[in-house]
């Protein structure tokens, strides 16, 4: 199976022990994520070749960092490092009424100051059939944003599927260029992406005028409408019963009939961060496995699910337990 390659920043995660709060830790845990790297680990993890392309400080956290995706099988190969920091983020995990609160601290990173020519996209893509992205990238940097635009010219030309999560960070856009400058563009390269309401109208000034029954369907045919190039539109949406429950589906775009996954809940859930990088590795899972866009939703629906209940930015669920989630057994029932 050809290779699927993500590319943008991960940084280091640090959280007190349980559900500790910052103003009480004395010490902190630390683990590595990024979105995109979070769908490569979680794809590698069930069995599909993942690269994730990225820069990183030239110090012992970069190499940390660089190793902890190794572990889960990501290829690392074409990582650049620089001088520089490696950006931060610090979690507290929220429980009932009081939700989980993160904390960035990652400006002037390596990856922000990264240099695009560092990246050969002509080799990266040697192999590779599924090129991945997040709006977070293009947020961070105009360097980065280069490099990005750099990745989709040669991922078309070799006729990768272009997948990306628009993602819209408010506070990372801060380098002179908005964000309704630079995300169109991307997305006119894309042949998949992730895209809720309010990202429609955040990046696209897009918003529901009435031609449908849903916002959300309304909202996907204009997008279609100015996008054509674009396959298919995918949407997660989330119940929030509390910090400790939630509820999951999914819902698909073609442009002429909307699919929509069946409703997973989540009774107790662990760390909810990564569950959309999971739903995306599902998804992209999905596409290449099964070819057929209502199992590759439940497929991803219960990959994300099963993330909520697991430790860290990385889905480590076994393809048998997300399998089994998918068929509709959410019982939890003990394995031996």
């Amino acid at each position: 199976m050809k290779k699927v390659i993500t590319f943008g920043e991960i940084m280091g995660r640090l959280s007190p022990a349980g559900y500790g709060r910052i103003t009480q830790a004395q010490s902190l845990n630390i683990t590595y994520g990024g979105g995109e790297a979070n769908v490569a680990g979680g794809l590698a993890h069930i069995g599909i070749p993942a690269e994730h392309v990225t820069c990183f400080p030239n110090n012992e956290l970069g190499k940390a960092a660089t190793g902890y995706y190794r572990q889960v099988g990501v290829d690392m190969s074409h990582t650049a490092y620089k001088e520089g920091r490696l950006g931060l983020y610090f979690v507290e995990f929220g429980a009932a009424m009081r939700p989980s609160k993160v904390t960035y601290d990652r400006a002037d990173s390596a990856f922000a100051n990264l240099n695009p020519a560092d990246f050969n996209w002509k080799e990266i893509f040697n192999g590779a059939g599924w090129f991945h992205w997040t709006g977070i990238t293009p947020a961070i940097s105009e360097a980065a944003t280069v490099a990005l635009s750099a990745a989709l010219k040669e991922a078309k030309a070799q006729g990768l599927t272009i997948s990306a999560d628009v993602n819209y960070r408010k506070n990372l856009w801060q380098y002179g260029k908005s964000v309704k400058e630079v995300m169109p563009d991307l997305i006119a390269q894309c042949d998949i992406i992730v895209c809720g309401k309010a990202d429609a109208e955040d990046i696209l000034d897009i918003v529901p005028d009435g031609r449908a029954k849903s916002g959300w369907h309304d909202i996907c045919i204009q997008i279609k409408e100015r996008f054509p190039n674009l396959k298919k539109i995918i949407n997660t949406k989330r119940g929030q019963i509390s910090a400790s429950q939630n509820t999951l589906s999914a819902t698909s775009f073609d442009g002429s009939k909307v699919i929509k996954s069946d409703t997973v809940e989540i009774s107790q859930i662990v760390d909810r961060i990564g569950g959309g990088d999971a739903f995306m590795a599902g998804y992209i899972y999905g596409n290449l496995v099964y070819g057929d866009e209502a199992k590759s939703l439940a497929f991803a629906v219960a990959a994300s699910a099963l993330k909520h209940t697991i430790e860290g930015d990385i889905n480590l669920s076994n393809l048998d337990e997300i399998e089994t989630v998918m068929g509709g057994d959410i019982t939890g029932r003990l394995k031996r």
